[in-house]
This record gives C-alpha cells, structure tokens and sequence, in this order.
C-alpha cells in the first residue's frame, strides 16, 4: 500500500500531517502558517487560512510538473523587405496565441506565483506538425488564418513560428498561496473548500475540482485545474436557490451543500462533461427539529452531522440516486465528519479528539463503531531539551495582543472570570486581562511567595481545560486590549518529596506587557457554540522543570513569548493538540489496513480520544489505569448499513423492449429497536441520463424464477407491481448468481416479515409453469369475511424443489406430482427435526410442429402460403419453433435424448407421424382424406433437471393426478385418505397415510369401467372423479374402515359441456371445463352428497382448489385489461359463505406463468365477535342448537 497522509488542523490554525507508515503528527514547516480547514485529495491537500486565502500542498513525487508557455511569432512578406514583423491593419498581432486572437509578447509571460520558476529562457520550436523542419521552425501559408505548413511555396505571404518556454512548479511538499486572478473578479472572502471528483463513475484517473463557499452563502468552482496547473486558473460561481454555509465533494459525482438554514442541498447532473452539474435538489435535514452542522460525501455515501453533535448516515445513495431515499442514526458525539479514500470516514469528536469508523466495508458502509487515532504528537526530526529553572523562573504569560490579528471587533461576550465551582483561592486567569508580549523580550523575574500557598489549592476544585470553539473565544481574548493590566503577584512552584501525591501548580501570571504587537492571525474557526468553560489554567507538576519534570501550562489560553517559539512545542500542544477539523481525502487506508495507530488495542496517547459520555463515566477513576481498556473498545456499536452490490441485467418492457445491464444493491439497515429495513435498488442509464428503479423489501410479495430468452432471469413482484401487471425482471450470467440473488432476497424478505423455518402447516402451495414451488404463510384475515387481505398483498416464497402441482392438508402432509408423473412427498420438519434434503430429478419433453401444405405440382411441401403459420412452430402456430433454436425450459435442464418423432398424439397419426386437417387450425386427424389439403407432425425431444429439495420419492407408479382430503387443524386422523390417478388413468388409493409416515405404505387399485383425469377428495371421504370423457362419477360408501368404498355413481356433466377438472371442500365440489368455465355442485345434503344440478360461476379459469373452510380459489387463463400477460394468475372467491357457497366475485392476485394451487391445508379462520347480549326476554324459546358436521364427523362448536 502507498504511504498517504492523514490532515488535521487544531484550533490554532496549526495544520499537522499524519503518515499511515509513521507513528506522530508531524507540523508543518511553516510555523506562521495558519488554517481554518483543510480538504485532501489523492496527492494533493487543499486549506483556507485564517486570511481567507487559498493554500495549496502538493505531495512531492518523482515526476516534476512543468507547464509549457507558447506565443507565436507572425510576419508577412512583402516585395520590399521580405518576410517583416510589418503586418497589415486587419492582420494579427505579431505575437499572438495559436489563433491570433490575443496578443502574447515573449516580456507579457509572467510566473503566477511563487510557487514557479522558469526553467530557462524562450526558444523557438524547431519542429513542424511534430516533426523536425529545416526552415527554422517557421511554417508558411497564403495569409491568416490558414493551414500552415512547412513548405515555403511561390505564394506563401505569412509565416510563422512557435517560442517555447517551461516553467516549473518548486512549492511540492510545502503550502502555497493560491495568487488571485487579475483578469476576472475574486470570490468574497471564502469559509469553506472541498476537493473531489477525480473518480468521476464514468472514467477514472481523473484531476480533482474544487468547490468553495464564500462568508455571503455563494459557491464557487475552481476551473482549470489540471495535472500541469495544479492550482487552477480562475474561479467560476455556481447559482444556488439559497445560502450556502458548507458543502462536500465526493472522489465520484456526489456534491451536497449545508444551507444557512439546516437543510441540505444536491447537485445533480455532475459528469466529466459538466463538472459543475445541471440543477440543485433540496433534502430534509435528518432531525425535524434540529438543523444540519456539517455534511461530509464519499463515492456512494453521505454523512451528516446535526447541531446536538448527533451523526447521520443517508442510504441508497449513489450517483444515479444522488439524493439517498432516508436517514439513518449512527451513534457517537462529533463535531464533523469526513470521508475520505475508500469511503471511510474520520470524525473531530464532540470532546475534540479524532476517531475513525471501523469497519466500513462496501457491503457495511456505515461501519460498525469509532476508534480514536491514537499518534503520537510533536516533531520527533528535532530534539527539545528541557528548559532550566532560570529560563521559565515558574512563570506563565498570558495570551498577548500580538497572538490574535489586529480585530476591530471588540463588542464580544466575555467569558467568565473563574469557573463556577473553583474556591476564591484558587489562582484563575481571566480571559479579559490584556497583556502584550515583546518579541524576543525576556522574561522579567517575579517575586517569589511562599511554597506552602501552593498546598493550599484545593486539588478536588481544579478547574476543567477549556478548549475554544468558535470566533467568540479569541475575541474574548482582545476586547478588551485596551485596559491596562492589573499585575498579580507570582506563586513559585514548591518541590515535592518522593512518595508524595503531586499537586496541582498553581497558575503564574505575568507580569505587565511591554512593547509592540506581534502580527498573528486570528484564527477563525467554526464551532458549535460559545467558550465552554472558564478560561483557567492548572500546571500538573511532576516535580522542577530543570530535573525533567513535567510541569507545564495546559490553559487553552495561554501562550508563551515568542522569542523562545520552537517548531515541536507551541500554544496548547503540552497536553497534544485540540482538534479542530480533519480531512482524509488523501489517506489511503480501508477496513484491513494494518495501521498501528488505528488499532483498537494501541497506546491511548491523549486524554482528549474518549469521548464526553466515557469521561464523565470515568471521572472517578484514574484515568491512566484504564486507557488500554478504553481503547480496547469501540466507541458504541449502534446502527448498521449493510450493503450488497453486483451487476446483473434488466428486461425494459417498453419499445424498445430489451436487455439492459444494470447495477444492483440491496442496502439494510437496523433500527435501534433491532428491526431492519431493506432497499433494492436497480441503476440504469437512459439517453446519456443516470436513472434507477427503487423496491423496499417490505413491499415485495414474491420473487419467482422466470422462462426469458435462455437467462437465469427472476421477477421481482410487490403488491403495486401485482395490479399493474409489471414486474420487475432480472437476470443473472450464471446460476449461482441467479441462486444468491434470490436466496438473499428472500432471507431479507422474510426477516422483514418475520417469516423464518419450513411451511407451516396451514400454509398455502402452489406451484408455476416453469415448476418452482412457492407456499404463503395464511393470516386470519385471508379468509375473514371482512377486511379480507388482498390477493396482491400476499407474499410468497419458494421452497426448493420442482413439481408440476402440489396437494395438502392440514395436518402437514403434502404430496406432489412432477412433470415426468414421479410422486413425491414433502420430508418437513416433524416434532421439531430438521428438515431432510433429498436429490430430486423430473423430466420432460418439448415439442415442436413441423407444418406443410398440400399444391397440385409436388404434393405436401413447406412453401406454404403467406398466411399460413411457419412451417415449424410451436402447438398454437403463433411462435415460430425450429429444432435448432428450440432449447429447454431454462438453463438448468440439460437434453437427455435426441429429436424423435412423437407418435403419441391426441387423435392420432399415420405411419410417418402426421396429422392432417382441411386448413390451419382446425382439428387434426390421423389419416388422411381427399379434403386435407394441410397436415402436421409432432417431434419430441427430452430434457432432465437434477436438483436437491425436500423431496422423498414415491415409486414406483408414475401419475397425473393426485389429492388429500382435507381437515381442520384439530383433526386427528390415524390414517389420512390419499387418492390419486395412474398416467395411464387408473384409480389409486393409498394406505398407511400418517403424520408420522407421510409416504404411506402401498397402493390399493381402485377398480373402474374406463380411464380417469381427475380425481378430489373432500370433507366427510366424499370422492368425486372425471373420466377421460369428461363424464363425472361420484365414489359412494368410502370410510376409514372402507377407504376404497364400493362404486361409482354417474353424474350428469353440464349441458354440452365437457370436464376436466375438480375440487371437493368441506360441503362444496367445484369443477372446470374444457372453455375454461367454473361450475359449481348444487343441492349437496349429507342425504343426498350427488347434489342436484351444476351452476355455472365463471369464465377464464383454468384451476380451482377448494379449501377445508369450503374457500375457492383458482388459477385464472387471464386478467381482465391485461391481455398480453403470461396465463396463470392466482385468484380468490370472495364472499363465499354458508349461505353463498358460491361467492360473489374475484379478487386477482399474482400472475403471470402459475400453473397450480392448493388450499387445502388452510383451515384458519378468523375469530368470531361475540354476539351482542339480547334486549329483553326473548319472544320465544331458544331450541338448543345442533351440532355442526365438521368433516363428517359431528363436532361442537
């Protein structure tokens, strides 16, 4: 890893660097140097003085940064004098820039600044277009302007020649002053910098920009900065809606700006094109009722600190979503933040100490906790050795006038003359006393008093350090310069005996000031109040100074003469310096930097690296015993950001509809009261313009995989999303992302809901046309009578496995039927096991039509006519199906045989496989006739998919139906009645069914006259079955002691209607035609369970399932107004009760590709309000009431 720096300035202006290789903070050079803040870059540092001036730090680097300066020099031939600096009146200057527009004399060129020198003198550039000439460098046209080349032709009238002189930027390594340009007006004074932009999201490697606020709220752009000019040409101001008090640039394209008022503003549009953006968007300070102090920006994150010192983190920010969608509070106490390299992040804590977040990583951007920087301070390059008695005499100045700027302003509070708690003998200074120190005056000596005074202070009352935070601190200081100064007597310091407890020294004034003002600077600097304490002072002695000890001043507002300033110790520093402002845009550290003084388990050096909560929890203690303990620890762990990122791709359904590569996140955060939030978000770029889609996890209802165009692809589906039919489509390059993506969706999803562990029991199942298997967890309110849930509000999940349709019940048992006919059955969790994982297979064949058309010339051929459908198509002929660009379901199937021929075809085929019929689409048959001028055949081809699920097989009967009758919840049943359907239609019913033994034991063949496709048992063993025909049987006499029953009782089908499919419930039976319409059983008694006549309910219905509460739902051919969705959606009867069975009308939910649902575990209901209590008797007598069939059995309620 490079060696970076880390910047920090203190409150005395003083700027100190930080390497992550070394172990102190070093000061610069210029001890003069004075700086209110500071902004890093990579390899650069950027500061505001106390003047309002700019300075700039350029690291040193091998490579030196010259800049090039050219004029040129024009002449024009004339009979006379030849080729002359005599030019004509409407020719250009005769030095001038490469387009004649300005001129440019070799004496105009002047360095910028100090910072320059010139590396030697001009020279002529003896080369042409790049390459070397022989005419002197001079290039020749017809006249100006024109092409110039080096050829001198019989009509060249013009010439001319480029001088070249380099300067050389000299100021690397040191701070230089930024020279105001003179062409263009300056800024106001300015109050704030900050430096990004050098990793511009559409291309790296950039230069960074600068960004500037001036004291009247304007922003201001620093334009060209460039490798070559690193500090910039002139400055360019910025329109704002409002007043600007601070802002931040990211290495990216973030910018926001603090306002005057507390809110916070976002440039938007920022790109390498626009450096300065397009438009700003205003954003809600974190705390309604506290205001912003400081915001702080990394590549795809946003810190904000408010005025209670409280710190804040913006999710979902990134530069497509520049704004963030919501704040989130991070603990600590700070008074500003920065990010910096990485995005990591650097605070100044509310006790001025510095801290780093620790581990900020870009799946957690917010970090876990702070730790302090723990370097060591001073200048280790010089030695100090310590001063002699003689040279302090144990005196201490006061803060002179020549330590602030001269200031007019002279009307500032002052603070208190000694802290509210200190004793009247104890020797305070007050922050009103005026005094001047002569520059390279000695120290006048003092009389001497008597050493027992100083035993005399009270060390409980010792008064606090002040740290100053603001303007009104150093103003305090010189209001009033102009009293003469009271002298007070001087307190000599008493030598201590070995063994003894140190006391504290008293404070020494001193005497009157002599002499002149010393020109300091005021330093200015910004905080978040008054002074905040007593301008007091206390001298901790460790016995004389002369013998090593270490006895010095750590008043905040005392200084020393300024004859004896040394570069390692100044003003404040005795105790390490007070932290003001930190920056590390330049320091190159992330979560795994191994950096000592970043360690949580590193010497604590500085008492000011605990934060105001832990030092008044520890004020009782002694503090030195506990510092390795202290920094052992975070400072809190409090709220978290997790984020996970990737790349995937995006189906845009609109024209023009297609794939698109996007960028993802999925961001969680946790609440303080330990609830999460999760955001997906989708980035896309449209027309040149940063876009993104945005779904809060606790919306989303179901993530399903997919059949598009052979990608791993899923939808993403909320409740909004459900009812206008447009999900949200994604896909993956591989299939474990596909599986990460969905597997970490999901576990948000159900975390949000509490959803957690197997199905339960109640659970509703259904499975898709792609044979994904999906179950919703039930509420009381999905079948409430009133307030029921809506169908596009439930939320599904998959469980792993592949089915084509599913059964249960409410005892748990659940069985399934795969697309190749294998049963299986579902090995959950049973008394609390875990749940078994089994390998499972399913196969199935796809199909393509080979199509041709009968013509008098060359009989059945494949040139049809251009109405017809392809020649090779799917079943319907809408889709064009070759058997080269026909390929499985999904990428997860893989081919396990050849294309064949199917001779297996509804309505048969002849010898070679075809079908034939009189046009396209009619019916087809398999012989052919003097009328069939069209025919067709079916190829096949096998596929098979391998996956593990909780799935155990069933053998060894392939079928094609199969259910489970129903129950409630409280049932107990030693065997549960399971009936099924052979592939080849015969009647199975299964023995030893159990909760225990979910599998059964064996197969008992139910005998029939003729082939079956449907099968459903309800409440009390009602069996009810449709043969092949579509006629309906009714099985009477079946029971426990007779689970096969005894025959078959024929049913009337509706009027000229054919069946197809049926579901029995509690006391209804429910069936489907082949149009798809619903028809319901009527007249159903215990007496008489045949019922008396069918009633038709519905259209577009392509499956029902009818619950143990007698609840209907189905799966619907299509949703009204949405004619282009995928068939499949799931619906709910609503209104279904005793005295409705069948309903009133339909609630539409999820859709698009589902292809069976099962209700038949779902046996809550919702609780019943009690009856209000009757007025007055009643007119007659109550007969008791009987008790209700529950399943054939009589049960009370």
């Amino acid at each position: 890893m490079p060696i970076t720096l880390l910047w920090a300035v203190d409150v005395y202006g003083r700027v100190y660097s930080l390497s992550t290789a070394g172990q102190r903070w070093e000061r610069a050079d210029d001890v003069l140097l004075e700086l209110k803040r500071v902004t890093a870059g990579k390899g650069r540092c950027w500061g505001i003085g106390c003047d309002h001036q700019v300075y700039l730090n350029m690291m040193p680097s091998e490579t030196a940064i010259r800049y090039r300066e050219e004029t040129y020099e024009n002449q024009r031939w004339n009979p006379v004098d030849n080729f002359t600096d005599t030019l004509l009146p409407t020719d250009r200057w005769p030095w001038s820039d490469v387009m004649g527009m300005n001129p440019q004399p070799l004496h105009s060129f002047e360095l910028p600044a100090r910072s320059w020198e010139w590396e030697g003198d001009w020279y002529v550039d003896q080369s042409c277009g790049g390459e070397p000439s022989q005419t002197g460098g001079w290039e020749y046209a017809v006249d100006f302007p024109a092409n110039f080349s080096p050829d001198k032709k019989w009509n060249s009238c013009v010439r001319r020649r480029r001088w070249i002189r380099y300067r050389r930027y000299v100021a690397q390594g040191t701070w230089a002053k930024i020279p105001l340009e003179k062409p263009r007006r300056p800024p106001l004074p300015l109050c704030d910098i900050s430096c990004g932009g050098w990793e511009m999201s559409d291309q790296s490697g950039r230069y960074p920009y600068l960004w500037a606020v001036s004291q009247q709220g304007q922003v201001w752009f620093r334009e060209g900065i460039h490798p070559r000019v690193p500090e910039g040409s002139s400055w360019e101001e910025v329109e704002v809606p409002k007043e600007v008090a601070q802002l931040a640039a990211g290495p990216g394209d973030l910018l926001w700006a603090l306002l005057w008022d507390g809110n916070l503003l976002v440039r938007t549009g920022l790109s390498l094109d626009s450096p300065t953006g397009t438009s700003w968007v205003e954003v809600d300070s974190p705390g309604k009722e506290v205001e912003a102090l400081h915001v702080a920006v990394g590549v795809s994150v946003v810190w904000v600190v408010t005025k209670d010192f409280k710190v804040w983190f913006r999710r979902g920010v990134n530069s497509h979503n520049p704004c963030g969608s919501g704040w989130i509070s991070i603990g600590g106490e700070m008074m500003m933040v920065d990010v910096g390299l990485n995005d990591q992040v650097w605070a100044v804590g509310e006790d001025r100490g510095l801290y780093f977040r620790m581990g900020v990583t870009p799946s957690e951007p917010s970090g876990n906790g702070w730790i302090p920087v723990s370097a060591q301070w001073g200048n280790y390059k010089e030695f100090i050795p310590p001063r002699s008695k003689c040279e302090f005499s144990g005196q201490l100045t006061q803060a002179s006038e020549g330590s602030v700027l001269s200031c007019t302003d002279s009307d500032s509070e002052l603070g208190p003359s000694e802290p509210p708690n200190s004793s009247t003998n104890t020797p305070a200074l007050e922050a009103a006393a005026p005094s001047v120190v002569p520059l390279g005056a000695a120290d006048p000596p003092t009389s001497p008093l008597k050493a027992q005074e100083t035993a005399a202070a009270p060390q409980q009352e010792a008064p606090k350090r002040f740290i100053p935070a603001s303007d009104s601190f150093i103003n305090s200081l010189v209001s009033d310069r102009d009293k003469p100064s009271t002298p007070q007597p001087s307190i000599t310091e008493a030598p201590q005996q070995d063994g003894e407890e140190p006391t504290p020294a008293p404070i020494l004034p001193t005497p009157e000031a002599l002499g002149h003002d010393v020109p300091w600077m005021n330093v200015d600097l910004e905080g978040a109040g008054a002074a905040r304490g007593t301008l007091a002072a206390v001298v901790v002695g460790g016995g004389p100074l002369c013998d090593g000890g270490a006895a010095a001043a750590s008043s905040a507002a005392a200084t020393y003469a300024l004859g004896t300033l040394e570069p390692s110790q100044g003003v404040g520093e005795e105790d390490g310096p007070v932290w003001a402002w930190i920056s590390g845009g330049g320091c190159d550290v992330d979560a795994d930097s191994q950096i000592s003084w970043l360690s949580p388990t590193g010497p604590l050096t500085s008492s000011l690296s605990l934060t105001p909560v832990q030092s008044a929890a520890w004020s009782d203690q002694q503090q030195q015993e506990h510092r390795e303990e202290i920094c052992r620890k975070p400072l809190e762990r409090s709220n978290s950001v997790w984020v996970r990122k990737g790349s995937l791709r995006w189906w845009r359904d609109w024209k023009p509809q297609r794939w698109v590569d996007v960028g993802v996140a999925l961001e969680q955060s946790t609440r303080p009261d330990g609830r999460k939030d999760s955001i997906f978000f989708v980035y896309y770029t449209q027309y040149d313009e940063k876009k993104y889609l945005h779904v809060f996890i606790n919306e989303v209802t179901a993530l399903v995989p997919v059949l598009r165009d052979c990608h791993y692809a899923f939808a993403v589906y909320t409740a909004q999303r459900t009812k206008q039919r447009w999900p949200l489509i994604l896909a993956a390059q591989t299939e474990k992302d596909m599986k990460d993506w969905l597997s970490l969706l999901s576990d948000c999803c159900c975390e949000c809901r509490g959803i957690s562990g197997p199905p339960s029991r109640q659970a509703l199942w259904s499975t898709t046309s792609k044979g994904d298997i999906m179950v919703h967890e039930p509420s009381f309110s999905l079948e409430a009578p009133a307030n029921t849930l809506a169908c596009d509000q439930m939320f599904w999940r998959q469980v792993p496995g592949h089915l084509r349709c599913v059964e249960s019940n409410s005892l748990g048992l659940v069985w399934g039927i795969g697309w190749d006919g294998t049963a299986w059955v579902y090995s959950g969790p049973s008394l609390g096991d875990a749940v078994e994982q089994h390998q499972q297979t399913d196969a199935r064949s796809i199909h393509v039509y080979e199509n041709q058309r009968w013509n008098p010339m060359t009989g059945y051929t494949d040139k049809g006519l251009p109405t017809d459908r392809p020649m090779w198509s799917d079943e319907s002929g809408l889709k064009e199906c070759t058997k080269g660009n026909t390929h499985p379901p999904s990428p997860q199937w893989s081919w396990v045989s050849e294309w064949t021929v199917d001779y297996n075809v509804p309505g048969g085929t002849d010898q070679e496989g075809w079908q034939y019929a009189a046009d396209f689409p009619v019916t087809f048959h398999g012989h052919k006739t003097m009328k069939d001028f069209v025919r067709r055949r079916r190829w096949t081809r096998k596929c098979k998919l391998t996956l593990i699920g909780p799935w155990l097989q069933v053998p060894p009967i392939p079928l094609s139906d199969i259910s489970v009758m129903p129950c409630l919840a409280q049932s107990s049943m030693e065997q549960v009645p399971v009936w099924a359907l052979s592939d080849k239609g015969d009647v199975l019913c299964r023995l030893g069914v159990s909760t225990p033994n979910p599998a059964g034991s064996s197969w008992l063949h139910v005998g029939t006259d003729q082939p079956f496709k449907s099968i459903s048992i309800g409440g009390a063993n009602q069996v009810w079955a449709i043969a092949k025909d579509g006629e309906v049987f009714y099985r009477g006499s079946v029971s426990p002691q007779n689970p096969a029953g005894e025959c078959w009782y024929h049913i009337p089908s509706p009027l000229k209607q054919t069946l197809r499919q049926l579901s029995v419930g509690r006391t209804s039976v429910f069936a489907v035609d082949e149009n798809s319409n619903l028809w319901c059983r009527q007249g159903l008694t215990p007496s008489y369970p045949q019922g008396s006549a069918w009633e038709l309910i519905s259209n577009n219905v392509t499956k029902v399932s009818v619950g143990p509460l007698d609840q209907v739902w189905i799966i619907a051919d299509g949703v009204p107004v949405f004619p282009s969705e995928t068939p499949g959606a799931v619906c709910h009867r609503l209104g279904v009760g005793p005295m409705q069975p069948k309903g009133q009308y339909w609630d539409y939910g999820i859709g698009g590709g589902w292809e069976h649902i099962s209700v038949r575990g779902n046996s809550s209901e919702a609780p019943r309000a009690p009856h209000p209590p009757a007025v007055g008797p009643p007119r007659s007598p109550l007969p008791t009431p009987p008790p209700t069939q529950a399943n054939g059995s009589a049960v009370g309620v």
